[in-house]
């Protein structure tokens, strides 16, 4: 597998789980009762976005490992996986 394809999948993968990992330990301005003049209350608090970004990026190194390995070492293919049946 060329490594610019790894780097795409990479990029792929990140975008999907920061999507997933955004929503976890947010707090609103409304839940923690600091609602400031101009601020809408469902705004988010306390994002953690760089602990966020270093977890995503942990959990998607992971991710297309387990994909790369799959496809280098097992010889996981599209023809091979077809003869599943989902």
């Amino acid at each position: 597998m060329p490594i610019y394809s790894i780097f795409a999948v990479y990029f792929i993968v990140w975008w999907l789980v920061i999507f997933m990992v955004l929503p976890f330990g947010v707090r609103t301005h409304d839940e923690q009762g600091d609602v400031l003049l101009g601020t809408t209350e469902s705004a988010p608090a306390n994002l953690h976005l760089v602990r966020k970004m270093i977890i995503t990026s942990v959990i998607s190194a992971i991710i297309v490992y387990g994909i790369w390995y799959g496809y280098v070492k097992m010889g996981w293919t599209a023809e091979v996986l077809s003869h599943f049946s989902f």
